[in-house]
């Protein structure tokens, strides 16, 4: 089996992540925060330094401003949601995962202006598009950092010197580059960061994250117990009790930690390189194949490991099917939760096939993929 789906979810992930997050469960999976014994304790004393290394590949001075989500979306909604009010304005873009526009559209009932900038049929994001649509009440920029679509990297440093000129909020959505990507939120002028854990950075599924800077007040989602200040029926105000209600994910946010300790050891360097490598390989020969038409800039220095591609009219879901069924090809079809994406690169009624590629493909892979994609569109 050939796995090209990375962009959903790395697969497969670092024997160390499998290990430590076994490790957790079969041998201090307590509550933390809940108890003053051992395996409480443990448990605790680790899920914070997952936290703390977390800052460390973010340049974030407190680790205290680092919220546990069970994955993106959440992080998404919590930053969205908990800042927004009736009156505010929002600026975002086309190339927005219907994670931050959904929540948008739901919030335009209650009284917040959304304006989306339109990129380009590549998916460039123009900042100087950006500043422009700024209003007097503009309270919020969202921008995702790499469109899951087409892989394009959005200028997201540009984009934070212009809200903070402005005086504005930046939150950037982070899916597809926290871990293979430098994100640095001091340097980038980034006011809340919304990661997810199951994707590059190596973690399972129901981990992920927010940074909130120091200062900020967003409301909590949500109130419950805390294991801290208990004795008030109020919900805690510290950071990161606030938002983090409820018994975490302890053994997965353990293996979350693996996997970007692994990261750091192997170097995001070197493991950016590879996937550019990876990425460059394939599009040099995708796109001298008759009747495949490939999107997205068409250049590492551009463009991540996300590839889409059609082969003349066949359907996205047909062809992803026959990759599967005939190549043991594993690759994602349709609109990829991202709709108004699609409609501004041309391929909202066919959709794309998507290609990502992560730290465990091949170049050789990579040919056994160009050579499926050959031969499909001889029959197409």
């Amino acid at each position: 089996m050939i796995y090209f789906d990375n962009a959903a979810t790395s697969f497969p992930k670092p024997d160390i992540v499998y290990q430590s997050i076994m490790k957790a469960m079969k041998e201090y999976g307590a509550n933390p925060g809940r108890s003053g014994h051992k395996l409480a304790l443990r448990l605790g004393r680790e899920i914070f330094e997952t936290r703390e290394v977390i800052a460390k590949l973010f340049n974030i001075k407190n680790p205290m401003n680092v919220i546990f989500t069970f994955n993106c979306t959440e992080s998404l909604n919590l930053g969205i949601k908990g800042i927004l009010n009736r009156g505010d304005h929002v600026v975002t873009t086309s190339m927005e995962h219907n994670s931050v526009l959904r929540p948008l559209k739901a919030l335009e009932k209650e009284g917040i202006e959304t304006t989306i900038v339109k990129g380009d049929l590549m998916g460039r994001i123009n900042p100087i598009d950006i500043e422009n649509s700024i209003k007097h009440n503009t309270k919020l920029i969202i921008t995702t950092h790499i469109s899951n679509l087409t892989g394009t990297i959005i200028p997201i440093e540009a984009i934070g010197q212009i809200a903070k000129k402005n005086g504005i909020y930046y939150l950037v959505d982070a899916a597809q580059s926290a871990g293979v990507y430098n994100i640095d939120v001091e340097k980038m002028n980034i006011d809340m960061l919304a990661f997810p854990g199951h994707k590059c950075l190596l973690g399972p599924q129901g981990t992920g994250g927010l940074y909130i800077r120091e200062g900020l007040d967003i409301k909590e989602m949500g109130q419950g117990g805390t294991g801290s200040i208990s004795h008030l029926l109020e919900q805690p105000g510290v950071r990161p009790d606030r938002y983090e209600s409820g018994t975490p994910n302890g053994p997965g946010i353990i293996g979350l930690g693996a996997g970007i300790n692994y990261i750091l050891q192997e170097g995001m360097d070197k493991v950016r390189k590879h996937e550019e490598e990876l990425t460059k390989h394939f599009i040099e020969e995708i796109t001298k194949i008759d009747k495949v038409k490939v999107y997205g800039p068409l250049d590492v220095r551009y463009q991540a490991a996300v590839v889409p591609i059609n082969i003349g009219d066949v359907d996205s879901s047909e062809l992803s099917y026959i990759l599967d069924q005939d190549y043991d090809i594993e690759v994602r079809p349709g609109l990829h939760c991202a709709p108004i994406a699609h409609k501004t690169i041309g391929t909202f009624e066919q959709g794309v096939v998507r290609f990502s590629f992560g730290l465990y493909n091949t170049h050789e892979e990579i040919e056994q993929g160009i050579k499926a994609i050959k031969e499909i569109s001889r029959e197409a």
